[in-house]
């Protein structure tokens, strides 16, 4: 069945993609070339008013908001940094999931200083903290987290855990739970308003295959 508007897509390469797949092949959209083999950004579909962006993933919310796509896939840390401007969150596709973490050496114990917390989630990480009530320096790192509490940069670090591997690895051990993090589904304000029929479609089919699988 057609779609009644053209509707672009935005994801990102990797987990996300990956993951978002299945979903989108249950609503009957399905991309003509691999994004992990094709150079292309713009990818066609199975449907010829539909086309998927393969972006960054912190830029996802940024093309959506600013209307260069109508809907995209992103995760909840990137949507808590960028602040949710201009954009609609209405499910949950409850993929991609790992949890958002305080971290820290083996054994580290707080000294009489004021704390310093190395993360690329600055507005998650003050919020945290200012929710315990705690003062903290937030140093602004963009990858590499594990490798600021072993040169003396920071005495913690906030990032995603999935298996926990890597901070075992680097003699790290997760030590306070921020949140779970999982990915969503975000549309553009303005289309949620001019292509409604279509944009509901493919998030009711959504919800259908969402709540099926975590039933």
């Amino acid at each position: 069945m057609a779609f009644e508007h053209p509707i672009t897509i935005a994801l990102s390469k990797g987990r996300i993609f990956k993951d978002s797949m299945p979903l989108l092949g249950y609503a009957g959209i399905e991309p003509l070339d691999d994004p992990e083999t094709s150079r292309k950004l713009i990818l066609d579909t199975n449907h010829p008013n539909v086309r998927l962006l393969i972006i960054r993933a912190t830029d996802v919310p940024t093309y959506v908001q600013w209307g260069a796509a109508d809907m995209g896939v992103a995760g909840k840390d990137v949507l808590l940094e960028h602040g949710g401007e201009g954009i609609y969150e209405p499910l949950d596709l409850r993929i991609a999931r790992c949890r958002m973490m305080v971290a820290g050496p083996l054994g580290w114990q707080p000294g009489g200083g004021r704390l310093r917390v190395a993360t690329k989630y600055v507005n998650s990480a003050r919020t945290y903290y200012a929710g315990l009530g705690r003062q903290v320096d937030i140093i602004k790192l963009y990858g590499s987290m594990e490798l600021a509490p072993l040169v003396g940069l920071s005495d913690l670090i906030v990032d995603l855990v999935e298996s926990g591997n890597t901070l075992k690895a680097n003699h790290l051990e997760p030590r306070e739970h921020i949140m779970d993090i999982s990915s969503r589904l975000i549309v553009n304000r303005a289309a949620w308003k001019t292509k409604h029929k279509t944009v509901m479609r493919i998030i009711e089919q959504l919800r259908e295959v969402v709540e099926a699988e975590n039933a």
